[in-house]
């Protein structure tokens, strides 16, 4: 990736995390870089290849330069599921936009096929590892966003409050575990049974072929 692209890409990203997702725009940007919006096709050529190359430009930030064969397969899967969620908190429009652009560019590429290359190492038959990267992708991703919207927490909206409103006994489901839903939310060991239980699932996989 050319310096300049880079520059491009760093500014768009700053525009999102200053104004939001939706305030990124060709002329926005142009502003942010000092340069006419035709300059930027050079770089660019549209809006959809602005938003992919900002996909490529977060997935490439999501693991270290020696990343690959350096620890074991379940180790890598593990960090960056961490880094996406970390990725998440620093960028939160970030989880969005990584649900609405597939990763086309050769940056967000890479970081699928580390995940491909996890997989097989694992014993995955071949057949079932794309099934497996969509189905981590989906869970991390969707972790890390709903946490960044506040949807796993009780924020303005109360939802455990508000679930105390609803009929009682009309929701035998509610009422038995009532005790636990009222626990404070810990995201952090919740996150990690989570990863434990997908990599069990992985094994599983794995362990199950013909």
């Amino acid at each position: 990736m050319s310096g300049r692209r880079e520059e491009i890409l760093d500014a768009a990203l700053a525009i999102a995390d200053e104004h939001g997702i939706g305030k990124v725009s060709m002329r926005a940007l142009a502003e942010r870089v000092g340069v006419t919006p035709m300059a930027l096709y050079r770089h660019v050529s549209d809006k959809a290849e602005l938003l992919d190359g900002m996909v490529g430009r977060l997935l490439a930030g999501l693991l270290p330069p020696d990343a690959g064969k350096a620890r074991a397969w379940d180790e890598r899967l593990a960090a960056l599921g961490h880094a996406v969620r970390t990725m998440a908190r620093r960028h939160p429009w970030a989880a969005q936009l990584l649900f609405s652009r597939p990763a086309v560019t050769p940056d967000a590429v890479r970081v699928v096929d580390l995940i491909y290359i996890a997989l097989l190492e694992a014993g995955v038959p071949d057949r079932e590892v794309p099934r497996l990267e969509r189905l981590i992708a989906t869970f991390v991703i969707g972790f890390a966003a709903s946490e960044a919207s506040g949807r796993f927490g009780s924020g303005s909206v109360d939802p455990r409050g508000r679930r105390g409103l609803l009929p009682e006994g009309e929701l035998p489901g509610h009422s038995r575990l009532a005790p636990w839903l009222d626990l404070p939310s810990d995201l952090d060991t919740e996150f990690e049974a989570d990863l434990d239980d997908l990599l069990r699932l992985i094994k599983a996989v794995a362990g199950g072929q013909d």
